[in-house]
């Protein structure tokens, strides 16, 4: 579990091919991976990974094919910066919302713009196809409100703004310092996971008109 609060960027200095898999072996801040263990969880750009190796602040991290067509982690090249959360522990804050690291889809940077005081960043949500066993097609805007929370990279944020098929967010200033987000330009994908209690309810009040024959 993840509490959607990026504790900081990492830098990329491997990206090793195996096979139609990736290992990643990622540069941490100083003292951020402390205690960190063989097997424990973390969150790179969102999307929860398995520690595979740790040497102080440098840990590896092995990638399936299926999360690199899935995610902007296939795309990642040495020398990229990430986003990073360890895995929440009983009793830890929850500073944003509860979150699995378990992506929907990668959606794409449409437009960048400063307004006012705020720093906005516009998303084109395009339905695609999915990955999973059953083929069936991700349409990730039936799970997105004004208002609502939503996972990018792995930052816990709220629609500020949203249209048929875009969606915009707002940061302050400490985010920005915090998180790759003020790197993104226009055209780079980023991991968008939904909130689970807001899928939960879309999906159960669909199945209910559809059973009634509403839908």
């Amino acid at each position: 579990m993840f509490t959607g609060i990026v504790q900081g960027m990492a830098l990329v200095e491997q990206c090793q091919e195996m096979g139609t898999n990736k290992r990643l072996v990622v540069q941490f801040p100083k003292n951020s991976m402390d205690k960190q263990q063989l097997g424990a969880s973390v969150a790179i750009n969102g999307v929860c990974l398995t520690v595979a190796e740790v040497d102080q602040d440098k840990v590896s991290f092995d990638v399936i094919d299926t999360t690199l067509a899935l995610t902007n982690l296939g795309a990642i090249q040495a020398l990229d910066k990430v986003n990073f959360e360890r895995a929440a522990k009983m009793g830890d804050e929850v500073g944003g919302h509860v979150m699995s690291g378990h992506i929907m889809c990668a959606i794409e940077v449409l437009q960048v713009r400063t307004q006012e005081d705020s720093y906005r960043i516009r998303f084109v949500v395009k339905k695609q196809t999915g990955l999973s066993h059953d083929s069936s097609d991700v349409d990730a805007m039936r799970y997105l409100f004004d208002k609502g929370y939503v996972g990018l990279n792995g930052s816990s944020l709220t629609i500020c703004d949203i249209g048929e098929d875009w969606i915009e967010i707002s940061l302050i200033p400490e985010t920005l310092r915090l998180t790759t987000f003020g790197l993104l330009k226009v055209g780079d994908r980023v991991n968008l996971e939904i909130d689970s209690h807001t899928q939960a309810t879309v999906d159960t009040v669909e199945r209910i008109l559809q059973q009634k024959g509403l839908k």
